[in-house]
């Protein structure tokens, strides 16, 4: 009993404290934006290139317009604007606040905006009779503890896996227009089987020079020597396949990963457009109040630590897309073109 009294005694002295320190919202604003400007000078990968005290004298002065914490988080965007943060983002309570992404209305065709609106999960299926076709959009979900993304990964895996089995295939066509962006690391794993036991990307500093390497191995994720994620493959590899790889002006971020992991890969062509240019790598830090920020501290390059601003594609399709009858879409056509053609 005198030990939960203590107890209550010690976490009502802590909130009692917690309270008498931000009495205020702007004391709350103040203690929030502090913690973000710390982990930005820390480790934001163009931190050398700002004038960090302008650009905290600027939003201190914005920011004492704001009557209450939650409006506040509005002044991110036009923070993050200043200081090229365009890859970055905080979340809030369900909100995430970013630099938007705008892309020009032409640059999009009827056809992508249609399928993009039903929000597509992972497709798998034969087209032609003989050529395996993986549509592998963006994935984001907020638990990433390892078990969580282990589980995720395994369904992806093995939804592919069921069709690498049970077919005669003559190639296979990985589908990245709609990635837009999330946890590369499950994408990854679900093409394990293509990718095999090898370097698939590494981790370059503010000056492009490598610092990490990410490898998949018997199917673990492993960074730095080190188990991150893992799935439990099964039969063949495939990573001697013909594959095709397409990507589009909406391939962003993790799609982007996905497509370098392919890069130096035998057998294997990028078709195309050249990608939205989010090719660098965001981490996970820590907030008060609940927030997280996603943090742009490194680039991301191939297995042989060649950085590319965008993925560009070895043969050029623009805006020729059909997701009604895929074997019409001239992206579809050109990969089936290379199969054939690819000894």
């Amino acid at each position: 009993m005198k030990k939960t009294i203590v107890i209550l005694i010690i976490l009502n002295l802590s909130i009692n404290a917690s309270a008498q320190k931000y009495q205020t919202s702007q004391d709350s604003i103040k203690a929030g934006y502090d913690a973000i400007f710390t982990k930005l000078q820390e480790g934001f990968i163009y931190k050398d290139s700002v004038n960090w005290n302008l650009v905290k004298a600027e939003t201190a002065s914005n920011l004492a317009n704001y009557s209450d914490f939650k409006t506040s988080l509005n002044e991110i965007v036009p923070l993050f604007s200043k200081i090229n943060a365009t890859h970055c983002a905080v979340l809030y309570k369900d909100n995430t606040y970013s630099v938007p992404v705008t892309m020009a209305p032409e640059s999009l065709n009827d056809q992508w905006k249609k399928k993009y609106a039903t929000h597509p999960n992972l497709e798998t299926k034969i087209i032609g009779d003989k050529y395996g076709y993986i549509l592998l959009p963006g994935l984001s979900f907020p638990d990433t503890r390892p078990r969580n993304v282990n589980k995720i990964s395994q369904k992806l895996y093995d939804q592919i896996n069921d069709l690498k089995n049970n077919t005669e295939i003559e190639g296979w066509i990985i589908d990245l227009r709609f990635n837009t962006g999330g946890h590369s690391w499950p994408m990854l794993l679900a093409l394990y089987d293509f990718l095999g036991d090898n370097n698939i990307s590494a981790s370059l500093d503010s000056d492009k020079k490598q610092i990490g390497m990410a490898s998949l191995s018997n199917g673990n994720y492993v960074v730095d020597s080190n188990i991150n994620f893992k799935i439990k493959p099964k039969g063949k590899l495939l990573d001697t396949a013909k594959v095709a790889i397409i990507t589009g002006v909406a391939t962003a971020s993790s799609g982007e990963v996905v497509a370098m992991a392919f890069k130096h890969r035998p057998h294997t062509i990028f078709i195309g457009e050249k990608s939205a240019g989010f090719t660098s790598a965001n981490y996970g830090a820590v907030l008060p109040f609940g927030m997280l920020m996603i943090l742009t501290k490194t680039y991301s390059s191939d297995r042989n630590g060649n950085y590319y601003d965008h993925i560009m594609p070895d043969i050029r399709v623009s805006k020729q897309d059909n997701f009604d009858d895929l074997l019409l879409d001239q992206n579809i056509q050109e990969s089936i073109k290379f199969i054939k053609s690819e000894k």
